[in-house]
């Protein structure tokens, strides 16, 4: 179906071609800033538009001039009540009461579809999220990313975009090498030797059985024997074991990824080396030294030539180095050739990446840019770390982990649902308290269960009209809603742009903010009934009544499902 949103701005683009069939408006306007919305204060009517704002200077013309050649086109309309010029020149738009019932009716027919858009018209979009290090379980420091990223995902989806999900391993470098040592040290725990773990090392619980593993594989052979033989072995198997366990943290939220990608074999397929010298062909690597650092200059500093990325080309602040002075591969060194990889199959690269990396943001940008030739777009979602408490008091590390609270323990604590929900009831990168008390405290200050809770209740309401013996059957008359309840209506019509703005902003957290919203309005509808017996959604002898607010309520339910769904929750049908 086409929303009534859609709808409107179909309408006014055919008014704006008439304008220009007729030579009032000149040909070739770029309209990709007419916006269609609600007014700041509903008093003002149901429907707003820019166009006249937007179109009249590029028309040779004013903003109100304009809006008076459009509103009797627009008052003409048989969905229209009226329309009239607001202040320098934009639009106010009132719809007659039938719009809304037919919007209605929409919803209801469109059901899961609701809200579905193509606005992304296929583009191919790569959301790498996660990414973390395979040297240790999930925590709850990867967990909002985690959620943001995956959410994201959905909600492209569901607005048209073809969405890749991706997780950048890394496995390459130090990290991983002292991985493996960390893990041998547990393999020779596992064949009976006490061993004591270094400063250094990793010495969480989650190796002992990843030691066990490689003690029932290769018994005592790589007991006392020379790193160079055991040691890429070690970190292959151990890799892979930590994978496995990332993957089923992830999976406790619901996450799965399309792509795995290494960053050893980035390496190994010679991608770092194809596209520095790609770039070095185009002027922008180089052999260089970097300026001094500013301020007072470290006993030890000297300028070391090294191979450089032109980054300032692109507007970073300096240029980076790509290769260290002995020849290995920076870490930037090799991501630029990852997402050079990435660009391969995308139209558009998106990173969800935590707050601690934004000082990398500009020259990683720098590096697409350059090697896509701006072809390929690319954002970077920067996500605040979570604080933990209980009661308002932060919570204790996990003994399992060594060093944080690990997802796992998070998840089973309180459920999937509340977790994703409450990751994204804040912009990404703003602070946030997760505080196990309050994430599932029955009361309107917890949006999770705030917005659980109106679906609750309108699913209520099929069990409670079966129990009243109220016939549903008949077609509900939806011209007996009032124009409270029409209200409510005109906040769910929303929906649809509230997905196609929250795609296009890459904000996942909007549908967030709207549903609380839209609960908050249908708990007030409800609440009514408390005062007024007669408002209640459920009249036992007003049949006709009760079948026009069941489909308000159902069609409520469906927007709150839609919209949970792109979050990645579960819409809870009833509550303890």
């Amino acid at each position: 179906m086409t929303t009534l949103y859609a709808s409107f701005a179909d309408r006014i683009g055919a008014i704006l071609d008439d304008l220009q069939a007729s030579g009032a408006l000149p040909a070739g306007l770029d309209r990709r800033n007419v916006a269609i919305e609600p007014p700041r204060d509903p008093a003002h009517g149901d429907l707003a538009t820019n166009a006249a704002m937007v179109l009249a200077k590029p028309a040779g013309t004013n903003p109100r001039a304009l809006a008076e050649l459009i509103v009797p086109k627009l008052a003409a309309l048989p969905e229209i009540a009226s329309a009239e010029v607001a202040g320098p020149g934009f639009i106010n738009v009132r719809l007659t009461e039938q719009s809304w019932r037919d919007e209605l009716a929409g919803i209801l027919a469109s059901g899961g579809d609701y809200g579905r858009s193509a606005a992304g018209r296929g583009t191919r979009v790569n959301v790498e999220y996660v990414s973390a290090n395979p040297t240790g379980p999930m925590h709850m420091g990867h967990c909002r990313g985690a959620v943001v990223g995956d959410a994201l995902a959905a909600l492209l989806e569901f607005a048209g975009y073809a969405v890749t999900r991706e997780y950048y391993v890394n496995d390459a470098g130090a990290q991983v090498q002292t991985l493996a040592r960390s893990a041998h040290l547990r393999y020779r725990e596992a064949l009976g030797e006490t061993v004591e773990i270094p400063e250094g090392f990793y010495p969480g619980d989650y190796l002992i059985p990843i030691g066990q593993a490689l003690a029932a594989e290769f018994g005592n052979a790589y007991v006392g024997k020379p790193e160079s033989e055991w040691l890429d072995l070690f970190r292959e198997k151990t890799v892979a074991a930590m994978m496995d366990m990332i993957r089923a943290d992830l999976a406790l939220l619901g996450i799965a990824h399309d792509v795995f990608a290494s960053e050893a074999a980035v390496q190994k397929a010679g991608k770092v080396d194809a596209a520095l010298d790609r770039l070095r062909g185009e002027g922008l690597v180089y052999e260089g030294t970097l300026e001094p650092p500013k301020g007072e200059l470290p006993d030890d500093w000297e300028p070391t030539e090294m191979t450089l990325f032109k980054a300032t080309a692109f507007g970073d602040d300096s240029d980076r180095p790509v290769r260290k002075s002995d020849g290995g591969l920076t870490y930037f060194g090799t991501d630029l050739a990852y997402h050079a990889q990435k660009a391969e199959t995308a139209d558009m690269l998106i990173d969800i990446w935590g707050a601690d990396h934004a000082g990398t943001v500009k020259r990683i940008k720098a590096a697409v840019q350059a090697l896509t030739a701006g072809k390929v777009a690319f954002d970077v979602k920067l996500v605040q770390m979570v604080r933990l408490l209980r009661g308002g008091e932060p919570v204790k590390m996990s003994k399992r982990s060594g060093s944080f609270v690990t997802l796992a323990d998070v998840v089973r604590e309180v459920g999937k649902d509340v977790v994703r929900f409450t990751m994204l009831t804040r912009k990404a990168d703003a602070q946030m308290d997760f505080d196990f008390a309050k994430v599932v405290e029955a009361s309107k200050d917890n949006p999770v269960f705030y917005v659980q809770y109106a679906h609750a209740r309108g699913r209520s309401l099929h069990r409670r009209a079966a129990e009243a013996g109220i016939d549903l059957a008949p077609a509900a008359d939806l011209s007996l809603l009032d124009a409270e309840e029409l209200a409510l209506v005109k906040l769910a019509a929303q929906f649809p742009r509230i997905v196609e703005g929250a795609a296009q902003a890459h904000e996942p957290h909007r549908i967030a903010f709207y549903l609380y919203d839209l609960a908050a309005m249908f708990h007030a509808l409800w609440n009514r009934g408390n005062d007024d017996p007669a408002r209640r959604f459920l009249l036992s002898d007003k049949p006709e009544i009760t079948r026009a607010r069941l489909a308000l309520s159902d069609a409520i339910g469906q927007i709150i499902r839609n919209g949970l769904g792109v979050m990645g929750v579960t819409a809870a049908e009833e509550m303890q």
